[in-house]
């Protein structure tokens, strides 16, 4: 990865197209969403639903940010934006924050805890809203898409990481599925270590730890996987041939000359791309892209 490519993962200074800066003002803009409701005992641990127009039941997206898993970085805020367009297209989203590096309680165990807590109050949520649990993708970008790779594996985990919502798909948006094959990489896309951190150690003395919190040692999952290829798409590689070695429904796509930002900014053309793609594979549903005329390609 180049030196540009990492500056524009880890700076936002003017607010060039695809940059965090220009997502971040994109999101400034998305209108409140339907609820704000606390899955734990403080903001940390909170999520925003947003419901389309109609009676339901819908779909729902299942929205995991990112920022390299530490709170100075990204944040639930960020993918507003995002959030609201795949409710437009006809999805509930539930987009979830939860405590990352910095906070007090987070890391391994307590930054998966909330994830499957966040995950699990969707039971609860579907008593009072139009919700379709049969019909649930997980979403990921950067960082959460590893968290969304693990929530999707939780059926196949042992009490007390154990699930009953099983996803129809998982997206992982420039970001990794697991955590052992990232160490390393971590430090040249963060600026900093960060999954040792998080993990309390390096895969070598936490080996049944990254096992537990990784999603892909747990492949296959049963549900159709989806990658989107951004700055990342390098550290991705190996991760694809190993979901679609394990017999899961694998595709990928690959926008033109994306970066880390575009991808979940939906008004550029890549994160058009992204929403509807993910709409279709994951539900089936065509909403029509708003896409220019150059075509992303995907492979399966």
């Amino acid at each position: 990865m180049t030196s540009m490519a990492l500056a524009l993962l880890l700076t936002a200074q003017a607010a060039p197209a695809g940059s965090m800066a220009a997502l971040d003002a994109e999101a400034k803009r998305a209108p409140p969403p339907t609820a704000t409701i606390r899955y734990g005992t403080d903001d940390r641990r909170s999520g925003e639903l947003r419901l389309p127009g109609g009676r339901g039941p819908f779909p729902v997206v299942f929205l995991v940010h990112g920022g390299c898993w530490s709170n100075d970085m990204g944040g639930m805020p960020q993918l507003r934006s995002l959030a609201e367009a795949f409710r437009r297209k006809g999805a509930a989203v539930w987009s979830v924050t939860y405590r990352r590096l910095g906070d007090s309680g987070a890391g391994w165990p307590g930054t998966f805890q909330d994830v499957a807590a966040a995950e699990d109050r969707l039971t609860m949520l579907a008593k009072r809203y139009p919700l379709d649990l049969t019909r649930v993708a997980f979403v990921g970008h950067s960082a959460g898409a590893q968290l969304a790779a693990w929530a999707a594996a939780r059926p196949k985990l042992p009490a007390p990481w154990t699930a009953t919502i099983r996803p129809r798909a998982v997206a992982m948006i420039d970001g990794p599925a697991g955590l052992a094959p990232f160490v390393g990489a971590d430090a040249q896309v963060c600026g900093r270590p960060v999954i040792a951190p998080l993990m309390g150690g390096t895969p070598a003395q936490k080996p049944a730890e990254y096992r537990m919190a990784s999603g892909a040692e747990h492949w296959p999952l049963g549900a159709r996987q989806l990658f989107v290829r951004g700055e990342l798409a390098p550290f991705m590689a190996p991760e694809i041939a190993a979901a679609r070695a394990s017999g899961d429904p694998v595709a990928v796509l690959d926008p033109p000359a994306p970066t880390h930002f575009d991808v979940v900014t939906p008004s550029s053309p890549n994160g058009a791309r992204v929403v509807d793609w993910v709409m279709r594979e994951a539900f089936g549903m065509e909403a029509g892209t708003q896409a220019g005329a150059e075509a992303a390609r995907v492979s399966r």
